[in-house]
């Protein structure tokens, strides 16, 4: 699916234009059967990786596959097979495409950067590359960042008895929490994003927030950190042998470019268009995809491969992304439909609980739900299914609605960090950090791990005045 979109639209460009491909889905007209396949898939990547692993492994593709074929069949069944082509174009040109090209590009480009030497495992240096990698998060994607700083970390900690927490924090901070702040850090917010909501929207609205929860989480890190280190044998600390160099350079000027090409997307509005059975395909996102893969060739061509092997570089987690996501967003069209159906479909009673009496939002009913939804469901979905809940205007939810947007927003990316499940990143670095040497939690150890430090943090978050945004109304 990953490789058919440009041969597909070009093919499809040929047909007619009917009127109905931009009608849409009728919602209401769906009953609560059409989203068993969206929650199937979800509940297959929960839990197929912890209880068929290998199974899982070699088909993951084809079992995303047989759930986005069940809710096609349905959809023909009940609208017919040109409105069904409609929105299967839509959810895969409109929404997908965009989405898949920003991970793929940030994904190569990060494992083009080596960082080598020996770095001390002390609560000091541990808690610099946590507050390094929480920086670097909303800069270069939490993918980007865990990818890059990860292996340092596991080197520079494997000889350490007590090191799994390390990972954990990691997980936590560098995988989840500092990616909050633009479009770049997390797939909900670049989601977000290409649904219309400014580029720096969430830099100026939560940056307090996060900087609460991120120092707040870092100097619990490092209690626990020295409290764990002073049980360490003393021999086990020596000095590095060789210096802490950077490589693979060009590629911060490559994420410098994808930086530059959002941002010029963004701003650019060309008044040129491609209508294709109803989707609009603007041209500046159009030349913003093929600008974000030729900077990961760029990145491919001009850095070593000993690089990426250093890294341990491999193509099968983005593979894994890629089809994974893909079966995410064609079971997830039925259940926008029925969410945009508003009290007139099936989810009314999810209306009814984020929405007063009057009409009014329930921000921290926003937060939390969208927040433990994230954390079992994946994160991106989740953000889109709450999104389209509270309207799915980005100007009404910018502006008149910011509250609501930004506890959208929050609770997406915070509490994508409670399971390994919740966001992209944090089962790669859990696997990662297992195949080298450090025995990592599993999924319901972490799950306690996690809940003990984030949800303290989020009732805070919810409680005390320290976050206006979160408030009843």
């Amino acid at each position: 699916m990953r490789h058919g979109g440009a041969p597909i639209a070009a093919l499809l460009a040929l047909l007619p234009q009917p009127a109905w491909a931009a009608a849409g889905l009728d919602g209401a007209a769906m009953r609560w059967p059409y989203a068993l396949p969206f929650g199937g898939l979800l509940l297959s990547i929960a839990l197929g990786p912890l209880l068929f692993p290998k199974f899982w492994h070699h088909h993951y593709g084809k079992i995303a596959a047989a759930w986005s074929l069940l809710t096609l069949g349905s959809l023909v069944w009940l609208f017919g097979g040109m409105m069904t082509l409609a929105a299967l174009v839509h959810a895969m040109l409109a929404e997908y495409l965009g989405f898949i090209v920003l991970l793929f590009s940030l994904y190569v480009v990060a494992g083009g950067i080596l960082i080598s030497g020996d770095i001390k495992a002390t609560p000091a240096a541990n808690a610099a590359i946590l507050a390094l990698g929480t920086l670097m998060a909303s800069i270069v994607g939490t993918t980007g960042a865990a990818m890059i700083l990860i292996r340092p970390l596991i080197r520079a900690n494997r000889p350490r008895r007590h090191n799994a927490h390390v990972v954990v924090f990691f997980i936590i901070l560098v995988a989840n929490v500092g990616g909050a702040l633009s479009p770049l850090g997390d797939p909900p917010l670049f989601v977000g994003f290409l649904h219309g909501v400014d580029f720096f929207w969430t830099t100026r609205n939560i940056w307090f927030q996060t900087t609460i929860v991120a120092g707040a989480l870092l100097a619990i890190f490092i209690a626990v950190d020295v409290w764990r280190f002073r049980s360490e044998p003393l021999p086990g600390v020596k000095d590095p042998a060789e210096p802490v160099r950077i490589r693979g350079i060009v590629n911060l000027v490559l994420i410098a470019a994808i930086v530059a090409g959002l941002l010029a997307s963004a701003t650019w509005k060309s008044g040129i268009a491609f209508d294709i059975l109803g989707t609009r395909l603007e041209l500046e996102d159009v030349i913003r995809n093929a600008t974000l893969l030729a900077i990961a060739a760029l990145s491919v061509w001009l850095t070593p491969d000993e690089h990426r092997q250093a890294n341990g570089f491999t193509w099968e987690p983005i593979r894994e992304v890629a089809k994974l996501f893909a079966g995410i967003f064609v079971a997830i069209i039925p259940v926008i439909a029925m969410l945009d159906a508003g009290h007139r479909g099936v989810f009314a009673w999810l209306l009814s609980a984020v929405t007063t009496p009057d009409g009014a939002p329930r921000e921290v009913a926003y937060f939390w739900l969208t927040g433990l939804m994230s954390a079992f469901l994946d994160n991106a979905p989740t953000y889109l299914l709450f999104f389209e809940l509270a309207g799915g205007d980005p100007q009404v939810l910018m502006h008149g609605l910011s509250g609501t947007l930004a506890s959208i927003s929050m609770g997406a990316v915070y509490m994508g960090a409670l399971t390994y499940v919740g966001n992209a990143p944090n089962f790669m670095v859990s696997s990662i950090a297992s195949e080298n040497g450090i025995e990592m939690p599993g999924f319901f150890g972490y799950l306690l791990r996690a809940g003990a430090v984030l949800i303290p943090l989020f009732l805070l978050l919810t409680l005390l005045p320290v976050a206006p945004l979160l408030e009843w109304h």
